[in-house]
């Protein structure tokens, strides 16, 4: 029965998308809300850019009506397994301030990379935003506790990772369909990671992720007609960092659950190194972090002599292969834990000699 329910959220999620994706464009055209050619970007034209609205309507939209149907059908016959409470029951007490928590974060990310796409904000402004965002997540009582019985640690620790995320897709939206598959890619390896535990409400929503996705895809993928700018880059981190605090963060003291706080570290794996390298690569020529460039892992993959596309399905699949490992890390032991870290760094190590190789054929 999960399986069926599971496979209508993601295509009502794509179909809801697509369409408002569609609308999105329109708006975004209508109110001549572009993403304008520069040096550091590689379209030829201006693009609208409102696809961001496009993903949070979708979310909103998916999870508002999947819960009144819950309610409205709560205890019927037919939905004998669906009641409300069991699905929500993962998240504990307070389940309706957490759900809030998620989507006040969610729209104060939103309304952060929407302002920057429209009238730019300084580096300084949007961290702020991502803050407070990450803020609001852990007052509604979604905070990282695997390990970290102090509250205030915790939260702190779950703010980092909401900021790292936040900013690591919004540095990986630089190519069509880029960041858009990657987030799709890694929602599934997340579900397929979870669902074998039970975590219905976590494996519904990063179905509902890869879902969006899927149907952005469509207008995205390149040529795109539509761009999800900062806002939909800086949601999707938002999203994926979100719900990867929601199911990891419970510490039942089984082995199983300790060894899936590495579930997020490889199945957003590419965002992770791409922002690390770079930042690396910086920090090494003297210059600032935050300044833009084009020495992404995808701008070095076309250096190498890669077409835009063919860059982009080059990273899925590395995004894949190295996810796949997520998915399996709640039946291993510390030993295969260890073997799957060992051939993600590995996989890692082999595109960084590729790159460090190109970039000395260049010199």
């Amino acid at each position: 029965m999960w399986w069926l329910t599971y496979s209508c959220v993601f295509v009502v999620s794509a179909a809801v998308s697509a369409v408002l994706t569609l609308a999105a464009r329109a708006v975004s055209v209508k109110l001549k809300i572009y993403d304008h050619p520069g040096e550091r970007k590689l379209q030829d034209r201006p693009m609208p850019v409102l696809g961001g609205a496009a993903m949070l309507a979708t979310y909103v939209l998916v999870v508002g009506v999947s819960l009144l149907l819950l309610r409205a059908f709560n205890g019927a016959p037919f939905a004998r397994g669906w009641a409300q409470e069991q699905i929500v029951a993962f998240l504990g007490s307070a389940v309706y301030v957490k759900l809030f928590g998620l989507l006040g974060g969610a729209i104060i990310i939103f309304a952060v990379g929407l302002v920057d796409d429209v009238r730019h904000l300084g580096p300084g402004l949007k961290l702020l935003g991502q803050i407070v965002a990450g803020l609001v997540l852990v007052l509604s009582g979604i905070r990282l506790e695997l390990f970290i019985p102090n509250a205030v640690v915790g939260g702190a620790l779950t703010i980092f990772w909401i900021v790292l995320m936040t900013n690591s897709m919004n540095l990986l939206d630089n190519m069509d369909g880029l960041a858009a598959g990657i987030t799709g890619i890694a929602a599934m390896m997340f579900f397929l990671a979870v669902a074998p535990l039970g975590q219905t409400f976590t494996s519904v929503m990063f179905l509902m992720v890869a879902g969006t996705m899927a149907g952005f895809l469509f207008h995205n993928f390149n040529p795109a007609t539509i761009f999800m700018g900062d806002a939909g880059s800086m949601l999707c981190g938002y999203m994926l960092a979100s719900l990867a605090v929601v199911g990891t963060f419970y510490d039942t003291g089984s082995s199983a659950t300790r060894v899936a706080v590495v579930v997020p570290v490889l199945a957003l794996g590419v965002p992770l190194f791409d922002t690390l390298s770079v930042v690396f690569i910086r920090l090494r020529s003297g210059e600032s972090i935050v300044r833009g460039d084009k020495r992404h892992f995808s701008h070095r993959l076309v250096a190498f002599g890669m077409t835009q596309k063919q860059a982009v399905v080059f990273i899925y699949l590395v995004a894949v292969v190295v996810g796949l490992g997520a998915t399996r890390l709640s039946t291993l032991g510390i030993a295969g834990v260890a073997t799957v870290i060992a051939q993600a760094v590995g996989v890692f190590a082999i595109v960084a000699l590729l790159m460090a190789n190109n970039n000395r054929r260049h010199l």
